[in-house]
């Protein structure tokens, strides 16, 4: 059995702290794991930034509610899960997800949980899992599948190597040069026919 594991944020959708950021016109919120691989270290950022701002959950979530999946993701999306079984990993939050996964018909979504506190304020995050991506392929493959992963950044680079075969589609070129082993796409059209490509060799 083939399952394809496919990041969320720069794959199927926009990335939300981007949107947010060009929403608010606060142009530190445009960083992503693209340039900090240190996702912590960018989670504590971006929590501090907020609340010194005064902004809480609602108003990232008022944003996010008027985005929709990028061009042809649902179309891919859609064909991909008549064929293979597939699973989104994220390193987003499920208070974020909810609006974009009902565009995407509601995909299976692993991701993590943020804590709120009794102001609206994020004051937190909880992962649902350390290395989720990674520890998550790992499990598919004890399970006897063979795993397709794709992503778009640093964090996804584990669940890629962890995975039989891992593809980038759409990576900024400085990071698709330190992983030259993983194949880039730029369009989902070329990434299906790796991925069938790579499926067929194993029947």
């Amino acid at each position: 059995m083939q399952v394809v594991c496919l990041d969320l944020e720069g794959v199927l959708v926009p990335e939300i702290w981007i949107a947010f950021s060009e929403r608010t016109g606060i142009p530190e919120l445009r960083r992503t794991t693209r340039d900090e691989p240190d996702y912590d270290k960018l989670m504590r950022f971006r929590i501090a930034l907020l609340r010194e701002r005064g902004l809480k959950l609602a108003d990232v979530q008022a944003v996010i509610g008027a985005m929709a999946p990028l061009p042809g993701a649902k179309a891919f999306l859609d064909d991909l899960r008549a064929q293979y079984q597939v699973i989104i990993l994220s390193d987003t939050f499920y208070e974020f997800a909810g609006p974009l996964m009902r565009q995407l018909d509601r995909p299976t979504l692993f991701c993590h949980n943020l804590d709120i506190d009794a102001d609206g304020y994020i004051a937190g995050y909880k992962l649902r899992q350390a290395d989720q991506k990674r520890q998550a392929v790992h499990a598919l493959r004890l399970l006897n599948f063979r795993v397709h992963a794709v992503g778009d950044s640093y964090n996804d680079t584990g669940m890629l190597s962890a995975a039989h075969a891992g593809y980038f589609i759409h990576p900024p070129a400085s990071i698709a040069a330190q992983f030259p082993q993983f194949p880039v796409h730029h369009d989902y059209a070329s990434l299906r026919a790796s991925i069938d490509a790579a499926a067929a060799t194993v029947g």
